[in-house]
């Protein structure tokens, strides 16, 4: 058993404890241990099996021998007797936002609720409402919330299949009947949110291909398979096509399926402009047949293939059009065609130009590595700086920090930094912008830091209005070095609160207030399709992991996937300055000059 399998065993024991009403001490113990254990550095099988996770504080003899248990055996009789006091159906109730344990429970014990099937009838039929500490205005949220869960039912999280994609690439690519391939559709170009995914490759054995491909580890299901083409669904209910073409269409082909449908049409337009014809099947020179009487002939020139125009990738299908080339993130039929005909598509961002990031947390707060492990997994990925943005004092759900622990982790940041060669830990804080726009620190205290981060984290039934003049508010502070996931989004389960972004975006010109790209695949956020038009306001990105854990630091390759997405270029991104530059910057933007 994998040390993040464990984990996820004790937070499964501690919600359904939760769920059962039992003492909030006992559920707490058990995700204190989860954390204590997704600090260890050592190989976990063979630390639990040495007996040594009695030296682990946080863990005590209890949750010892439970651990042990799962390990051993692989099973967890605690776990499966939680599991068996109540319906499975109930736990799905807690995916519903609002619904906490508590509710879930008192719907369970009250009316006898045991799945969401359930749960919506008794909403619909105004049953719920009358329960104390619900009401009208919480069915209502509920069933919002259901309705909302089932229309996000069939797409996944882009942030969430790269891994899987990445390794469905490299188990083709090893295959010696395989010459290229590559992922397509709208994964490749970089989507925030995906239905399926789609795999390109070419061989002149496709069928061996084929093969292999339904029968690898992971596919659940065979849905269609034909000599070229098949479509499998993987765990979780995501469905995978492959298409398998000769190399010499491989370029077209992987065109065509890496989309999006609108930039297709406009390059087939294009080509067709041009007397030429393109497809999946290729790109060809049309011939012109003409009947014994002059006319064209219509159907001998449908029934004609045409002169193919041999190219090897797809750089040199865009340069046949005239086109220089469009990388796949830029491909939605916004401006990039009309751009790479005047040759001017710019240099994206690449993730080799980040030098540095900002909002992070540590343990201090809600995140579960120190400060010293996230320094150490910072230097690791080869970056010259890392901002620590602890939350602030009314983050209460997120242990967010007073004025006297503030104080102790600047004091902490500064021995630090005193031990550091070419590197350096800046200290911040992500400052909860409150209901009337004030920030949750007084302004000396804000002084202290060397970066802030100024965020939204409750409120959202607030009007477009309300929410815009609250940020605006919190933007005009001379305090202020950047704004935290603009729209407060989580992709696939909370909808951006309203807020008028394009006075947002002004107000972060004229203050020089930085925007941030949060990298979280939960959130994404500023969204791809504003930051065209806020890099013309000149409006500076900052990419930004909200890492919890030393591992999501490499979120920001996800952030560099959505800027390029946004057009945007190594310039417009702060947190590609080097040391440095970036401690001037953070001068310049508190009024310190450079």
């Amino acid at each position: 058993m994998t040390k993040e399998e464990a984990i996820g065993k004790l937070e499964e024991i501690a919600t359904l404890l939760d769920l059962r009403g039992e003492n909030p001490f006992k559920s707490r113990a058990y995700r204190t241990a989860a954390r204590a254990l997704d600090s260890l550095s050592e190989d976990f099988e063979s630390f639990v099996r040495a007996g040594k996770l009695d030296q682990v504080k946080g863990i005590g003899e209890g949750i010892r021998v439970k651990l042990e248990e799962l390990v051993l055996t692989g099973r967890s009789a605690y776990l499966e007797g939680l599991k068996g006091s109540f319906p499975a159906g109930v736990v799905a109730l807690l995916d519903i936002p609002g619904l906490g344990p508590k509710k879930a429970k008192i719907l369970w014990e009250k009316l006898g609720i045991r799945d969401l099937a359930e749960l919506e009838a008794a909403c619909q039929s105004h049953r719920v409402g009358k329960l104390p500490g619900f009401g009208p205005k919480t069915e209502e949220n509920i069933l919002a919330g259901i309705e909302q869960r089932r229309s996000y039912a069939a797409y996944h999280r882009y942030g969430d299949l790269i891994g899987l994609a990445e390794q469905l690439v490299e188990r083709l690519r090893a295959h010696p009947d395989v010459v290229r391939v590559s992922l397509g559709g709208s994964f490749r170009r970089g989507k925030e949110i995906v239905r399926d995914l789609d795999l390109v490759c070419s061989s002149s054995k496709p069928l061996s291909v084929m093969e292999a491909f339904i029968s690898s580890a992971g596919v659940q299901r065979v849905v269609n398979h034909g000599q070229t083409k098949a479509t499998v669904l993987l765990e979780g209910g995501l469905a995978c096509d492959l298409r398998v073409v000769p190399d010499w269409d491989y370029p077209c082909a992987l065109l065509h399926f890496t989309g999006s449908k609108e930039h297709n049409i406009a390059l087939r337009q294009r080509a067709i402009a041009q007397g030429k014809k393109l497809s999946e099947w290729g790109l060809f020179r049309e011939p012109r047949v003409r009947s014994s009487d002059g006319s064209k002939d219509s159907a001998a020139e449908e029934e004609a293939s045409g002169e193919p125009i041999r190219c090897r990738d797809e750089a040199e299908i865009y340069e046949e059009l005239g086109l220089a080339y469009i990388p796949p993130e830029l491909r939605e039929n916004l401006g990039e065609i009309e751009a790479a005909e005047s040759n001017r598509i710019p240099r994206l961002v690449e993730w080799t130009d980040l030098r540095g990031t900002f909002h992070c947390h540590t343990t201090a707060s809600d995140g579960h590595s120190t400060l010293e492990a996230m320094a150490e997994a910072a230097q690791a990925l080869g970056l010259e700086y890392l901002g620590i943005a602890d939350h602030s004092k009314s983050s209460f759900q997120a242990n967010g920090l007073d004025e006297e622990r503030v104080g102790r982790q600047q004091a902490e940041i500064r021995k630090l930094n005193g031990t550091f060669q070419g590197f350096r830990l800046f200290s911040g804080t992500e400052c909860d912008i409150l209901r009337d726009g004030r920030l949750d620190f007084s302004d000396p205290l804000l002084a202290s830091f060397d970066y802030v981060v100024a965020s939204v984290h409750a409120g959202f039934s607030s009007s477009e209005e309300e929410m815009t003049r609250r940020i605006l508010r919190a933007m005009e502070s001379p305090y202020v070095t950047m704004l935290g996931h603009p729209t407060g989004r989580l992709l696939l389960m909370r909808k951006p609160y309203p807020v008028d972004l394009e006075k947002i975006i002004d107000c972060a010109a004229e203050t020089g207030t930085w925007i941030e790209l949060n990298a979280q695949p939960m959130r994404l956020d500023l969204d791809w399709r504003w930051w065209h038009a806020a890099r013309d306001k000149g409006v500076r990105c900052v990419i930004n992991p909200d890492a919890h854990h030393a591992r999501e630091l490499a979120f920001l390759r996800i952030g560099v996937n959505i800027a390029r997405k946004g057009w945007l270029r190594r310039e417009d991104v702060v947190n590609t300055l080097s040391l440095n530059l970036v401690e001037r910057a953070l001068r310049t933007k508190r009024g310190g000059g450079g």
